[in-house]
């Protein structure tokens, strides 16, 4: 069956008629291909519509390659090469290694998914440089050239046998680790997500060297919790790869609600709402000197069941905002990070019912909540939504539609002169506090 590539960027619709390969497609004769389409648009990944004149395809905040039926399709974020680089390793704490070919190469040409793993082969080269860390394992055995100590409660048990070894125990130095277990299964993983023949030849490459000494293990959540719980000071140098390969893993083997089987995504989709939220959270963490600020901190008391009017007991619904910035013991700014440009896209009413809530329940003159938003247009500016009493012209709360410029953020974390630190200090207050507003003030 032969493939047919299909490009589409974050939040495109790509409808048959714009494309020769959607023209005519369906999954009438593909059964598991129809089955992933139903996944992927009931969990927002990606809306797959069967039509009578072909395949839509309507891409969201989910970006990487995914394989569909006879179709692979490939969905690039806006922001790309280089910049989209520095930004990732910025956010996720990532060293700054050489990865490209000074000859022949376009940034551009990656997808994002090859991003991630060229710098994971990046941090693995590192690593065999440095030498991959090794334990100490205590070992039981009987040896004809006797090394550690001799086990003599052993050798007294089991009397003489006439054997040319003695029980020892000794405790030598292996790379058969957790940490290069959890190295070696995601280099595997990688090696067969990527469409980089290059690139899949040097992870090969890898996966010989590392695997020689170390066993492969099956890659999973598990396998991972049990690398990190065992790092510490002298193993730091692993921090950068486990997050790589942490990333690569989100979405392997997803379980379908109310189904007993499991979805396995051919491909890799990541979901750049979290890369967003980690950007901005280190971003504000570093920048923002003289504030607390809090990610994903529950809003208590916000909502409560009236305890007379509660008979199944019922626990009162959370709100957690993104971030929620403190300063001198009182809350300042309620922020939200939504990786949809609504410079150039309508809020939807969710977003807007949602941060409403945010604002409403702060008190007077502060009901005010923000929606921190990506892009990369130069003319996009700070836009108000006010929120009114109904019947009358008074204004309650306001909720804030404050862009980020990416191309400006990444040009901030790339300065490195002595006035670099305040520019970014000046742009994260921006973040928080924008443009101080006239409409709450009057009232």
């Amino acid at each position: 069956m032969k493939v047919k590539e299909v490009p589409l960027t974050e939040w495109e619709i790509l409808r048959p008629d714009q494309n020769c390969h959607l023209s005519g497609s369906n999954f009438i004769h593909d059964q598991p291909a129809r089955k992933l389409a139903s996944y992927l648009t009931r969990s927002g990944r990606l809306e797959v519509l069967e039509l009578a004149g072909g395949l839509e395809l309507r891409a969201t905040s989910y970006v990487g390659r995914v394989q569909l039926g006879a179709l692979t399709l490939t969905i690039q974020p806006k922001l790309q090469g280089a910049p989209l680089l520095n930004l990732l390793r910025y956010a996720y704490g990532l060293r700054h290694l050489d990865l490209f070919n000074p000859i022949g190469f376009v940034a551009t040409e990656w997808s994002f998914q090859e991003l991630l793993i060229h710098q994971l082969a990046a941090e693995v080269d590192e690593l065999l440089i440095r030498g991959l860390h090794r334990n100490y394992v205590r070992i039981n055995e009987e040896l004809a050239s006797p090394k550690g100590r001799i086990d003599f409660n052993r050798y007294m048990q089991s009397g003489p046998n006439g054997k040319a070894t003695l029980p020892c125990i000794h405790s030598p130095r292996v790379d058969d680790t957790p940490l290069n277990q959890a190295v070696l299964a995601g280099l595997k993983l990688a090696k067969e997500q990527t469409a980089d023949i290059d690139l899949k030849a040097h992870l090969n490459h890898l996966v010989k060297i590392v695997g020689a000494t170390v066993s492969l293990k099956r890659i999973d959540l598990f396998l991972l919790e049990r690398a990190l719980q065992v790092m510490d000071r002298r193993t730091t140098a692993y921090q950068a790869a486990l997050t790589l390969i942490r990333l690569l893993l989100g979405e392997e083997g997803i379980r379908l609600d109310g189904e007993s089987d499991q979805v396995q995504v051919p491909g890799f989709l990541f979901d750049m709402n979290r890369f967003f939220q980690a950007l901005l959270s280190r971003f504000l963490h570093d920048y923002l000197p003289g504030y607390q600020v809090e990610d994903e901190k529950s809003l208590n008391h916000m909502f409560r069941y009236d305890p007379k009017r509660n008979p199944r007991q019922r626990k009162a619904p959370l709100q957690r905002p993104d971030f929620i910035i403190s300063g001198q013991g009182k809350i300042v700014a309620v922020l939200d990070a939504k990786y949809r440009d609504l410079w150039e896209k309508s809020l939807p009413r969710e977003m807007l019912y949602q941060l409403a809530l945010y604002a409403l329940g702060r008190p007077q003159p502060c009901r005010q909540a923000v929606i921190l938003y990506p892009t990369v247009s130069a003319l996009a500016r700070e836009q108000a939504i006010l929120i009114h009493q109904p019947g009358f012209n008074l204004v309650e709360g306001e909720v804030i539609l404050r862009p980020v410029n990416l191309l400006e953020l990444e040009r901030l974390i790339q300065e490195n002169d002595f006035k670099a630190n305040d520019r970014r200090k000046a742009f994260a207050a921006h973040l928080v506090f924008g443009q101080r507003s006239s409409a709450l003030q009057s009232n």
